[in-house]
């Protein structure tokens, strides 16, 4: 069994587009969705689908399940009245990440229920291609390995660049892909916050009214200690407010399940 980790991003597009050129032996794409409430929505909104659709390609899109039954976000989690989750990499007050628990539970978990109940075992692993590129080879060495799956790197066998891929994207009649992430990820920068503010006010609000919940239910729970969606331990209006220049994108979710 080959198939791509597809995350919406410009790498795994691009693997997608070999694929549908058949320059790689891949014909199935997994793409978890963590909550159409929690992707962002410019990739929900991308042409993957009719474009795989088109060159035979199966594109599954996969989302978590609870045991009683229906599906389970990422936000929701969070937004849940009295919950105490902090899945995401929130941020403490001294600016360093907390412990990130939406990839595992909401990419790699949710993944690799599909792919056991597909077959992939670890006495015959699943061949999993993921998208990362030469520039950003020191990610493979973050990507965590389960039982079940083998992984593949055809961006790296091929020496492709980011800048390949766009052109491999373009070259297929596609527009780039935007970054892919939770629109809310706290491995945003401070430019990102700035930029969503400025383009995408509702969205903004949204993130500021989550952090505002966040906190309560620390509250509830006992906790004193505040955490932040940015490093700068402060609420994210004001830290956006506040700041006075753009700052360089935070590639921070280097599991290679997302952001690509």
């Amino acid at each position: 069994m080959n198939v791509i980790s597809y995350g919406g991003g410009v790498q795994s597009t691009a693997l997608m587009v070999l694929a549908a050129r058949h320059e790689i032996p891949y014909r199935t794409l997994l793409f978890a969705n963590v909550g159409d409430d929690s992707e962002d929505p410019a990739t929900l909104e991308y042409v993957a689908r009719p474009y795989a659709a088109a060159n035979d390609l199966d594109l599954h899109v996969l989302h978590r399940t609870l045991r009683a039954g229906g599906r389970e976000t990422l936000w929701g989690r969070m937004m849940k009245q009295g919950s105490r989750a902090l899945p995401i990499p929130i941020r403490m007050s001294n600016g360093a990440p907390g412990t990130r628990g939406c990839t595992r539970d909401f990419k790699i978990s949710v993944t690799g229920r599909w792919l056991k109940a597909n077959g992939a075992t670890p006495g015959n692993p699943a061949t999993v291609g993921v998208g990362i590129s030469l520039d950003e080879v020191t990610r493979a060495a973050n990507r965590r390995i389960e039982p079940y799956e083998q992984l593949a790197y055809p961006l790296l066998d091929f020496k492709l660049r980011r800048i390949d891929c766009q052109q491999i994207i373009a070259d297929a009649g596609l527009p780039i892909p935007p970054k892919s992430a939770c629109w809310f990820c706290p491995l945003k920068s401070l430019g990102g916050w700035k930029e969503m503010r400025r383009d995408r006010p509702g969205l903004f609000l949204r993130a500021c009214c989550l952090e505002e919940t966040l906190n309560e239910n620390r509250q509830w729970g006992g906790k004193e200690d505040a955490v932040f969606l940015t490093r700068t331990g402060r609420p994210l209006l004001e830290a956006v407010e506040a700041a006075q220049e753009e700052l360089p994108f935070d590639v921070g979710c280097d599991s290679g399940w997302c952001m690509t």
